[in-house]
């Protein structure tokens, strides 16, 4: 029987492997060859598999491609809460690069206590995913342990502390004091910083950073430091509406407050406005992260490129789970890949000089 005459698979059956092989009077091994695109298969050949599989509307199996390659053709994405701005907008753009490189997202939720000893104790991941995505979020030494132990790169976004694992993310020091210096180029004096825990899991070290930004813009402008001037608070608006309740009962009101995010000042602002505090007239108000809501509300604020952060870390992803011994060059004393990204001081309404009186 010749190729020509080679019996072709009823129409309602599915065309497989088998099937293009028979076709094109070649092995298994020469077709699977073929598609995926090695160069050890002669010119004939080639074109033999190419036309059978065209004439057949073969479409190789996904799962059969990641068995053979050892890949699953998913990446687990640990987020603290996917519903939230910051994580959902990070999870977009990441999953735009994925999708199109032909991946899959499995996200891990781990914004409570019991989710997140959830996972990593019993590690859902092991065997299901090529590599891990983690958001904002701080690892401790036995956390850390587990993803090691999963044997896939680990790329973090958002956390400066994560400086060991390859990541994205911005220079949360050097953008608070930013939001420090331009409250004190304005003529103030009395500045508070409203921030989340530092022992919160929540973007444990972006808290520290950030307050750590705020102390160093105030040593800048030769500000007095006191122990009462940063006043934290768990991490969203409640927490912004909480804390600046608490500094309406001090005995002297601050002229201004630097917000470690700008859903922590949305809660400032809803309490100030509340009690019939004019901002800025009253206190001015500086937020970070430029949310999507930040210009409805006038918020001064310090931008940060969110969505590529997503997407540049997802392209770290692919990199590594293409050259996984990319994931392994710190061992030899090189740092492994840290993308940092700029921000910028983006100037709204609920800044403005202090009144003479203040």
């Amino acid at each position: 029987m010749t190729d020509s005459e080679t019996v072709q698979p009823a129409a309602d059956a599915r065309v497989t492997i088998v099937d293009v092989a028979s076709r094109a009077g070649v092995s298994i091994s020469t077709v699977s060859r073929t598609l995926r695109g090695h160069r050890n298969v002669s010119a004939d050949r080639r074109a033999r598999v190419l036309l059978a599989a065209s004439d057949l509307a073969y479409v190789p199996s996904p799962a059969a491609s990641r068995l053979a390659s050892g890949r699953t053709g998913a990446i687990g994405v640990i987020v603290q809460f996917v519903a939230r701005w910051f994580f959902a907008e990070v999870v977009r753009g990441a999953e735009l690069e994925l999708r199109e490189a032909g991946y899959d997202l499995l996200l891990y939720n781990v914004g409570d206590p019991a989710s997140r000893s959830h996972l990593f104790q019993t590690m859902p991941l092991r065997r299901r995913v090529d590599a891990v995505l983690a958001i904002a979020t701080s690892f401790s030494e036995s956390e850390s342990a587990a993803l090691d132990r999963l044997g896939v790169p680990v790329v973090v976004v958002g956390d400066t502390v994560s400086r060991g694992r390859a990541g994205v993310g911005i220079d949360d020091q050097e953008s608070a004091a930013m939001a420090v210096r331009h409250l004190a180029l304005l003529g103030h004096q009395h500045i508070v910083m409203i921030s989340g825990c530092a022992d919160d899991p929540i973007g444990r070290g972006t808290t520290l950073a950030r307050q750590a930004g705020f102390r160093l813009g105030m040593r800048e402008a030769g500000l007095p430091e006191r122990p009462d001037q940063i006043v934290t608070e768990p991490w969203g608006v409640d927490g912004g509406r909480r804390a600046m309740e608490r500094l309406l009962t001090r005995r002297q009101l601050p002229t201004a407050v630097f917000a470690e995010s700008d859903e922590i000042a949305y809660g400032v602002l809803q309490t100030l406005r509340r009690v019939g505090l004019d901002v800025p007239g009253a206190v001015s108000v500086v937020g970070f992260d430029d949310h999507e809501l930040a210009p409805a509300s006038d918020l001064t604020t310090i931008a940060q490129p969110v969505h590529d952060q997503g997407r540049l870390a997802a392209r770290m992803v692919l990199d590594l789970v293409a050259d996984p011994g990319a994931a392994d060059q710190a061992v030899d004393g090189r740092e492994r890949a840290h993308i940092v990204l700029p921000t910028r001081l983006v100037v709204r309404g609920t800044t403005g000089p202090p009144r003479k009186d203040s």
